[in-house]
């Protein structure tokens, strides 16, 4: 019996989602809205409704290996940190690599999922779509996965700043913004102080008159370029993990925000939030301390009201003639094409078991890929989940009952809430090493230290010293690759290859001298 699986979205949850599928043997339909892939890295200059946007400049600040596929390292050549341009590239070639454009339906979008009348018996979907022309069709799945993502819906809340219909200037949501070029010679008010915030404040103060960056709790800023000049998630390896588990959290954030501090104090600054350094994620920017201390950039609290074009502050301060406020206050989530009855709340948030599936279904054939926040990339943790998801398709593994799913997620729904700063904005937050271990021990692909300790001692090494990268997942179990053991042993090779474009002088001498020792000594000069 074919299975079929409908996999909605092709941004980098549901590629991942549709190889996972075909490599258990399953038969996945992509259904994609626009007309092409990759998601909310596809830059378009206008930006459409319902739909992830970016900035033109916007480069990514997580370290390449850290990000890719397990299976498919990114090319050599490509930055550390890549341009959006340079990640859908990548994206385009895994998609070809491994044949999965032709899964894809593009311009097509999904309108409704609904269970069948039978559901209770075959766990079956129906799935209404609508192509660039309008028409409907249904369509008849075993199974569906949802990588529709989380930052489609703005959060634009005006009701939050009295006087805002008062306002003179121009405002709008970071979701609206694509470039500084509005910004010239004006005075600019960025609330927010998350990774796009950061973002607009630094790229805004190289053309504005002045950049104003309003936050309600500040936020600990971490360089991307870490000691020795290496990309700072080169370091999250397994045995800091372990220190994390071992040492007292409230020592570890004093040991992290004292050497955050020493590069730049963070009261000074402004920036000093309510939070300790690891209750939530910071805000990674090379930029934006050198733009408060040159003044390019004056951090505020948060707005208390705004009159015609002054903007006045909760410590009473104003900043008058204004031009334009940049709302760069997060999104808010949503599953419109899903019944109500799908979703299993837990607190004020979806709860999903193992943060993938809905626990409360008769059959588990419903999964959600990509709806997690953490402090790693989404590639790679969303490419753990749809081989999870695969695997329980495909009738390899299986689920607990419901209650005890139902009684798995409002553990983790604690867990979180007291682990860390999270608002009903928040997606699902999980720990990159402790989620991708959890579902590869579930999948039987989680690397077996002790097992490399004693029979490959040099693997071993890299494994729980080096950075944590997808390829060891990829080491052993279902879905072994046999380039995994290379691509750990190549992984700094790669960082270093895009840094060499320029050969240094003083080695060109020492090679000079060196060779005209030898030929003095041999009597050739």
């Amino acid at each position: 019996m074919v299975f079929r699986v409908a996999v909605i979205g092709a941004g980098p949850s549901g590629l991942t989602s549709i190889k996972a599928c075909l490599d258990e043997g399953l038969e996945p339909t992509c259904f994609e809205s626009s007309d092409d892939m990759g998601g909310l890295w596809k830059f378009k200059e206008v930006s459409e409704p319902n739909r992830a946007s970016i900035y033109r400049s916007l480069t990514i600040n997580i370290w390449k290996e850290m990000m890719c596929y397990s299976d498919f390292p990114i090319p050599a050549d490509y930055p550390n940190y890549m341009h959006h341009s340079k990640i859908l590239k990548y994206f385009r070639m895994y998609a070809e690599h491994f044949k999965l454009l032709e899964h894809i339906r593009f311009q097509t979008s999904v309108k409704k999922v609904t269970q069948r009348p039978d559901f209770s018996r075959t766990g079956q979907w129906e799935v209404v779509t609508e192509n660039k022309d309008g028409l409907e069709e249904r369509h008849i799945f075993e199974a569906v996965i949802c990588c529709s993502g989380h930052f489609n819906y703005p959060n634009l809340p005006l009701k939050d700043f009295p006087g805002i219909e008062t306002f003179e200037g121009h405002y709008f949501h970071s979701w609206d913004y694509k470039g500084p070029e509005d910004m010239h010679g004006k005075r600019v008010v960025v609330i927010g102080i998350g990774n796009s915030g950061g973002d607009i404040a630094v790229e805004g103060s190289r053309v504005a008159e002045q950049v104003y960056l309003s936050t309600r709790s500040g936020a600990w800023v971490i360089r991307q370029v870490s000691d020795n000049g290496e990309p700072v998630d080169r370091f999250n390896s397994r045995f800091v993990h372990v220190l994390f588990k071992v040492l007292p959290m409230s020592f570890l954030n004093w040991l992290g925000e004292k050497k955050l501090n020493a590069m730049y104090d963070h009261a000074m600054y402004g920036l000093k939030p309510k939070h300790r350094l690891f209750s939530q994620i910071p805000v990674i920017n090379d930029d934006l301390p050198f733009k408060i201390l040159s003044g390019s950039v004056l951090i505020k609290p948060n707005i208390r009201e705004i009159r015609g074009s002054t903007v006045v502050f909760d410590d009473g301060s104003a900043v008058e003639n204004v031009d334009t406020i940049v709302f760069a206050t997060g999104y808010n989530y949503d599953f419109p094409y899903l019944p109500n009855n799908a979703m299993y709340k837990s607190g004020h948030r979806v709860g999903l078991y193992k943060h993938v599936f809905p626990p409360n279904l008769e059959h588990p054939t419903l999964a959600i890929v990509g709806f997690i926040h953490s402090d790693g990339a989404i590639m790679p943790q969303a490419e753990m989940q749809a081989r999870f998801v695969a695997r329980v398709f495909a009738g390899h593994k299986k689920l607990p009952a419901n209650q005890a799913m139902i009684k798995a997620v409002e553990k983790d729904t604690k867990q979180i809430e007291k682990s860390y700063v999270v608002s009903k904005l928040t997606p699902l937050q999980v720990d990159f090493v402790e989620y991708m271990d959890d579902l590869a021990k579930d999948i039987g692909v989680r690397p077996s230290l002790l097992w490399l300790l004693f029979t490959d001692f040099p693997l071993f090494k890299r494994v729980f010293w080096g950075p944590v990268t997808a390829y060891q997942y990829r080491l052993m179990g279902p879905g072994k690759w046999i380039g995994a053991r290379k691509a750990i042993f190549t992984q700094l090779d790669r960082m270093y290859q895009p840094l060499k474009t320029r050969k240094l002088f003083i080695f060109s001498f020492f090679k000079i001298m060196f060779v005209s020792s030898h030929s003095i000594a041999a009597g050739n000069l």
